[in-house]
């Protein structure tokens, strides 16, 4: 079981990054006083990945656009790296995920790029979204993502190296483990998927709400 989400997009460069980090007196690290997006370094989007059971996680962090097909390509990564290693017998992955963004219950492509990655990987793959108001709940908020913003806070992400060491790096008490990846691929928007390609999708919902609680079943 895991619980998936986009982290906020990040301007990469020397901008102001709230919080407070220890530097010898007299010596600040300087930086930009107007946060324009740089044109040569873009954005970092972090999509994570929360494995609730083993308390570890996986953050791929595009430079493209946050996509259903971006999402599902963090999913895949994670299963590939981390998840078939320490569930090697898994014949099902259970996802939590918000009821909108990339990984939203209304986007067509999200299912689509579920199907090809139930094929791809041999798991059937069920997916339950939080409505609208409960979705801050979902685990990967307060059990991963919050730890990433307090362990990179006060220093400039001036790099995409930089993004990706950070939240690599972060560790908590608990056990807490982060693997982090740069994805730079492309990922268009504007994809339009047709109702043939839809109704290609084997999904089978659940008889409690059906839209928002699925499982897509691999083919062959």
């Amino acid at each position: 079981m895991v619980s998936v989400d986009a982290k906020k997009k990040e301007l990469i460069g020397d901008f102001k990054n709230a919080g407070r980090e220890w530097h010898p007196q007299g010596q600040p690290v300087k930086v930009r006083s107007k946060d324009f997006v740089d044109q040569h370094l873009g954005k970092g989007i972090p999509y994570g990945v929360y494995d609730i059971t083993a308390n570890n996680g996986w953050v791929s962090v595009g430079i493209d656009h946050d996509t259903a097909q971006f999402a599902s390509e963090s999913l895949r990564r994670w299963w590939q790296q981390m998840g078939s290693r320490v569930y090697p017998k898994a014949k099902e992955l259970l996802v939590t995920a918000d009821a909108g963004g990339s990984n939203g219950y209304r986007i067509r492509l999200w299912k689509v790029a579920l199907q090809e990655l139930a094929d791809a990987i041999g798991l059937r793959i069920s997916v339950c979204h939080f409505p609208p108001g409960p979705s801050k709940w979902n685990k990967i908020e307060h059990r991963m993502f919050c730890h990433i913003t307090e362990n990179w806070r006060g220093q400039p992400l001036v790099s995409r190296a930089v993004i990706v060491n950070l939240i690599g790096n972060t560790k908590t008490r608990t056990g807490l483990t982060i693997n982090a990846e740069l994805d730079e691929n492309a990922y268009p928007t504007g994809i339009k998927v047709s109702d043939a390609e839809l109704a290609a999708v084997r999904i089978k919902r659940a008889k409690f709400y059906g839209d928002w609680n699925y499982t897509i079943l691999p083919r062959g």
